[in-house]
This record gives C-alpha cells, sequence and structure tokens, in this order.
C-alpha cells in the first residue's frame, strides 16, 4: 500500500404502462386470454432501471470503489447495516477480480523499481532481468496474500472478508477501529471475532514468499517473520485509508460539482 498516500495526495491536487385494448373490435374477441403460439417464445422481462447500470458484483455485496480513483477498492463497504454474507463463490470472484484488475500491473512496476533502486533482495540482480524477477516477486506477494486473506481463509473460517466502514465518529475512534479490524473481523452470521483469516493468512503467505521463488539467502525464519510483519504493516495501513477515503472522495466529488 506504499502507493496509497501518495494517491491521495494527488487526488486532494418506469415501467412502461400496457396499451389500452382496443374496444372497437372486442366483439371479434374472445373473453378469455389468448394463448401464445406454439412457436412464439415467451418474452423475458427486462431487469429494473435501477439495476441496469449496476456491477453485478455490486449488487451481491460488494463495491466498484477505487482508492484513489485508482486502486481497487472493492471490499470496502459504506453504511452498511445488516448484510447478507458473501458465499465462498462471492470472495473467490471479488479477490480474482481485484487480484488481475488493470490498475495493478503498473502498480506493481511501480514497487518493482523502488525495490530495484534500493537494491532490496540483491540475489535478483539489478537491469532488465534482476526488475523482472522483482516486478514477479511483487505480483505473486500480493496476489498470494490477497488470496488468502480474503478468500481461501475466509470461507474456511466463515469469516467475512469486507471492510466495514465505521463512517461516523471523531477521528481517533474511527482509526482505532480501523486498525482493529487487523485483529477483529466479522463473521459470516454478523458476530465479532478474532480475525484469523488475516492473521494465518498473511503468514502463510509469507512462508510461502520467502521459502519459493525469493533468492536463497533470503530463506530464513527470520526474515519470514519480517515479510509477515510487513504484511500486517501494510494491511494495518490499508484499513486505515478505506476508513477515511469515503470521505475524501465525496469531498472532491462536491468540490467538483
Amino acid at each position: 500500500m506504499l502507493l496509497v498516500i501518495p494517491l491521495l495526495a494527488v487526488s486532494l491536487a418506469a415501467q412502461e404502462q400496457p396499451a389500452p385494448a382496443d374496444h372497437a373490435d372486442s366483439s371479434s374477441r374472445s373473453a378469455s386470454p389468448q394463448a401464445p403460439s406454439a412457436h412464439q417464445a415467451p418474452v423475458a422481462e427486462e431487469p429494473a432501471e435501477a439495476d441496469k447500470d449496476k456491477d453485478p458484483l455490486e449488487i451481491k455485496g460488494t463495491s466498484t470503489d477505487r482508492l484513489g480513483f485508482v486502486l481497487p477498492n472493492f471490499l470496502t463497504i459504506e453504511n452498511a447495516g445488516t448484510m447478507s454474507p458473501l458465499t465462498t463463490k462471492q470472495k473467490f470472484a471479488v479477490v480474482t477480480r481485484s487480484s488481475f484488475d488493470y490498475a495493478l500491473y503498473p502498480w506493481y512496476g511501480f514497487l518493482a523499481g523502488i525495490s530495484q533502486a534500493e537494491n532490496s533482495e540483491p540475489g535478483y540482480g539489478q537491469g532488465a532481468a534482476g526488475y523482472g524477477k522483482r516486478y514477479g516477486a511483487a505480483w505473486a506477494d500480493g496476489t498470494i496474500e490477497t488470496f488468502w486473506t480474503a478468500a481461501i481463509l475466509p470461507s474456511v473460517f466463515r469469516q467475512d472478508p469486507r471492510y466495514f466502514q465505521m463512517g461516523k465518529g471523531g477521528f481517533w475512534r474511527r482509526a482505532g477501529y480501523a486498525v482493529s479490524r487487523i485483529v477483529v473481523t466479522r463473521s459470516d452470521s454478523g458476530d465479532n471475532q478474532f480475525n484469523a483469516s488475516e492473521i494465518f493468512g498473511s503468514a502463510i503467505a509469507a512462508g510461502i514468499s520467502t521459502y519459493s521463488y525469493h533468492p536463497h539467502e533470503d530463506k530464513t525464519l527470520r526474515n519470514t517473520a519480517s515479510v509477515w510483519g510487513t504484511q500486517i504493516a501494510y494491511d494495518s495501513l490499508s484499513f486505515f485509508v478505506k476508513e477515511f477515503w469515503p470521505d475524501i472522495r465525496r469531498k472532491l466529488r462536491k468540490e467538483k460539482n
């Protein structure tokens, strides 16, 4: 979520009525309604106008919002109240949609560029080959962690991967609520419980990342713990931004209008 804060800074710079019956020739018609002919297919009803402009995933309990008008923010819910839980299929669908969103490809390129400039994980080397390895690692890190924390384990533990914005109260109260979502989440039944999906999911992702495609010299328990802690910190920051971004977005659009 390194790009979130710069993005926020840049952002701040009716159904038709049926036709009346023709009474003039009513004497030639049967009193009972005519059955459709054998070759005539039934006409499907048009969807309600209010649903035509909605994204299918939004109708199913997610959103189409973007942090800084760029990064996908499909699991943040504003003014939620009571909502139906997501099914396992819906959890995987929205995570897949987020993970392969067009905005993430340049985002991972940005992260790889920072890593290249800092020469982090020297085992990757420099030049085009080193950049390509860092790009692939950044994409894999983000995608694997997202699937484990927002799709796989939430389905196993029956937890809700969405972030439900508080939206009311003072700054510190809302900030505290946002950060607490790292360890507290909603179950599919709507109860608060320990966020096992986040804590265990990020740990699993850190282990996969460290012991598979990262340089050999980084394959240590200490580095795994460091990656785990970094992911928890990034996710805490993301929850903080998700809490206040809708307020910023509304203000920006109001000023524009």
